[in-house]
């Protein structure tokens, strides 16, 4: 069982950075895959960025790309998303996701656990 509990997000203006932390419980983390997804207004659930377990592949969302960063620090069992040039669409609630197996998944079934997530509000 893996617990997520999602921190950083926020309110910013469009240009605006933010980074969004993730920290896990559980000792087996560094063997998940680890994504973030988020969900705006009316909209359905949607992948953002992914890693794997030791970090060393990384997939992101074509809309987020030389934007978002996704890392992780096994040895503090947390994932991060920093987020530079925030635009007003990327507005919506980031949720963290924990995957068995340690390669990276775009999809929203291929995550076993989550987080209760984090809003992000970007202001034009």
């Amino acid at each position: 069982q893996v617990q997520l509990v999602e921190s950083g997000g926020g309110l910013v203006q469009a240009g605006g950075s933010l980074r969004l932390s993730c920290a896990a419980s559980g000792r087996t983390f560094s063997s998940y895959a680890m994504g973030w997804f988020r969900q705006a207004p009316g909209k359905e659930r949607e992948f953002v960025a992914g890693i794997s377990w030791g970090g060393g592949s990384t997939r992101y969302a074509d809309s987020v790309k030389g934007r978002f960063t996704i890392s992780r620090d096994n040895a503090k069992n947390t994932v991060y998303l920093q987020m530079n040039s925030l635009k007003p669409e990327d507005t919506a609630v980031y949720y963290c996701a924990a995957r068995r197996g340690g390669t990276t998944r775009f999809g929203i079934t291929d995550y076993d656990y989550w987080g209760q997530g984090t809003q992000v509000t970007v202001s034009s």
